[in-house]
């Protein structure tokens, strides 16, 4: 069996590369038309939407915060795909409803510079976490950590889906998507269907964790649905396929991946619950897994986290070419120049996994942190269509959200106590709601201040 997964992810790898056309056209490798114009339907939309968000490392966090609290813990990490919802709604208005063709176009307007500047950074953060991350997940899978198993698999895996992402940019990212997420869900039915086979999902065993307001799951749930409502607009990944198809294919394809990926990331997570209901203390939940299902269903669990990985990673390539080409106008958005941000992306995140912290879940939070800086701006200047918030109520909220990331990850690493000895759960809690509230004291006041300046005098 040792040898099947890397069987597995050969094959995959090489269909990937035989279906990724070669981009002709920068409107192909930056917009994701086909090779003759056409824009891609709606089942092209969802299934991509949903494979390049239930990537490796959403799967394996599921799994996880099931496995220690419960069924909360994995409601709380589904929670964030309602993102899928107020994502549509952001694209909706500030494409159809405003005539924005981008996020920067839209920020660039009514902020300057300082809101290109400040969504760059914070995107630019976000896309390097997803290639580092995605990566990891490869490493764990086949060796520990060091190891040359390990390093091996990190290197090719790298390497091949980087190839084919610089073939067809966002085209051929599209193309492998669809296949990717078709394989997905028919590695999730089998895997599902073993633990029903084996009678371990059970109710008993997925509600073995009553609900308590003060424990980490129902906690993370809390975090989640604050940060839900800016998450999506500082995930470049989502927002670019929010500007390829019309209103209609747009609209349903954000609703349909909602409810999709919700039920994928809650069945996958639902395995690290029954995990944690069956384990003895100390053992891992990939050995409790292996010793309820068997060797099979565990290659799938595997199985499953490769497809997921590679259809993140090169959309994570993809959307890294668009924004320092194209968005960032760092360089000529050309389909070479393109290629060389996707390899340099690549090396980052390469650093990042070799010398940097490796706690998935961490990335997740962090930069859900720093989203959080676009809440007020999602809800006065976009939604409310505000047009006169001053740009320090921007920085403010900006440098709320960006001190709040920071002070989580080092709360949470151990390199601070200044929260206490709390749970980092509740940390996390305490620090999105502040800067939440702050971002939104900030923009209230800018509105405030400029309402008096404008007034005419007595």
């Amino acid at each position: 069996m040792s040898l099947v997964l890397p069987i597995l992810v050969a094959c995959l790898a090489l269909m990937s590369i035989a279906i990724s056309p070669r981009a002709k056209l920068t409107e192909g490798f930056f917009g994701g038309l086909s090779p003759d114009g056409k824009l891609p339907g709606l089942l092209t939309m969802v299934l991509s939407q949903i494979t390049t968000w239930i990537f490796a490392r959403s799967l394996l966090n599921a799994a996880i915060l099931g496995f220690y609290y419960g069924i909360w813990g994995a409601l709380a990490y589904a929670a964030y795909y309602l993102s899928f919802l107020t994502g549509g709604a952001i694209i909706d208005s500030l494409r159809f409803r405003h005539g924005y063709n981008s996020i920067q176009a839209f920020l660039y307007e009514r902020f300057g510079s300082s809101g290109t500047s400040c969504y760059n950074f914070v995107i630019a953060l976000r896309l390097l976490s997803e290639v580092f991350a995605n990566i990891l997940v490869i490493g764990i899978l086949f060796g520990d950590s060091g190891s040359q198993a390990y390093t091996i698999a990190i290197m090719a895996f790298a390497s091949i889906t980087l190839i084919y992402s610089m073939l067809g940019g966002l085209h051929a990212s599209l193309r492998t998507d669809v296949v990717q997420m078709v394989i997905f869900v028919a590695v999730l039915i089998a895997l599902m269907a073993s633990a029903f086979n084996a009678d371990v999902m059970t109710f008993v065993n997925l509600l073995s964790v009553d609900f308590n307001a003060s424990e980490p799951g129902p906690i993370l749930l809390a975090v989640a649905l604050l940060q839900v409502w800016s998450y999506p607009m500082h995930d470049p990944v989502m927002m670019d396929r929010g500007f390829i198809a019309d209103r209609a294919t747009t609209k349903a394809s954000f609703l349909h991946a909602a409810w999709i990926s919700v039920l994928c990331i809650t069945a996958f997570g639902s395995l690290g619950v029954v995990a944690g209901a069956l384990g003895h203390e100390g053992e891992a939940m990939t050995a409790v897994l292996s010793r309820i299902l068997g060797d099979v269903p565990m290659l799938l669990f595997n199985a499953a986290l490769v497809i997921s990985a590679m259809s993140t990673l090169d959309s994570a390539f993809s959307s890294a070419s668009k924004l320092v080409a194209v968005d960032m106008k760092v360089l000529n958005p050309t389909i070479r120049n393109g290629r060389l941000v996707m390899v340099a992306f690549m090396g980052l995140g390469l650093a990042m996994v070799f010398l940097g912290n490796k706690d998935l879940f961490s990335a997740v939070a962090v930069s859900g942190t720093a989203s959080m800086y676009l809440a007020p701006v999602i809800f006065f200047s976009l939604w409310g269509n505000q047009r006169d918030i001053p740009v320090w109520a921007y920085l403010c909220s900006f440098s709320f959200a960006f001190f709040g990331a920071v002070l989580y990850f080092t709360e949470s690493s151990g390199y601070t106590q200044f929260l206490g000895d709390a749970h980092k759960y509740t940390k996390l809690l305490w620090i999105s709601l502040s800067v939440l509230i702050g971002g939104i004291i900030a923009f209230a006041l800018g509105m405030l201040t400029r309402t008096k300046k404008l007034a005419p005098s007595s």
